[in-house]
């Protein structure tokens, strides 16, 4: 089956069973490895994509559910030469140790800045609540959100 979605501002047209998890096919139809499998559960957040504009689980996500709609994954927010405010913020503050975890969390982080661009510490610590991190940098992931909330325009 023909399925048509737009995958970080590029409309692609897939060939792929309508019940294929959207994150294989992220992973190994589209080569964008950024969103991870972690529990197959939609439980841990290692797989949160952004589609059209709401954070969503990727996991179990079927690719014939979000034909049409625009997906957004980690690799869409920024560039190494130009990263998006969060990621900036998430380095700044030095966020992360494994980063296993990391782009479901940023990919979270800005679909709450994008509702709520000046969170409390309360609505970032519920915003994130889904996500399992064992690294044990949740004070640092929750002032990286904070100071990019702080750094205006998160387009």
């Amino acid at each position: 089956m023909s399925i048509k979605l737009s995958v970080n501002g590029r409309v692609v047209t897939l060939s792929a069973d309508p019940g294929t998890p959207l994150l294989d096919v992220l992973r190994n139809h589209l080569d964008l490895k950024g969103s991870r499998y972690g529990c197959g559960l939609e439980q841990c957040g290692t797989c949160m994509v952004l589609i059209d504009g709401e954070a969503a689980y990727s996991c179990v996500r079927e690719i014939g559910s979000v034909a049409g709609c625009s997906v957004t994954t980690i690799e869409g927010l920024g560039t190494a030469d130009c990263p998006h405010p969060l990621q900036t913020a998430f380095l700044e503050e030095q966020a992360g140790q494994c980063g296993y975890c990391l782009s479901g969390i940023i990919i979270s982080a800005k679909a709450l800045l994008d509702r709520n661009p000046r969170p409390s510490r309360a609505d970032i610590v519920a915003a994130l609540d889904k996500h399992l991190c064992r690294c044990g940098t949740h004070t640092r992931i929750i002032a990286a959100v904070q100071k990019a909330s702080l750094m205006g325009v998160l387009a």
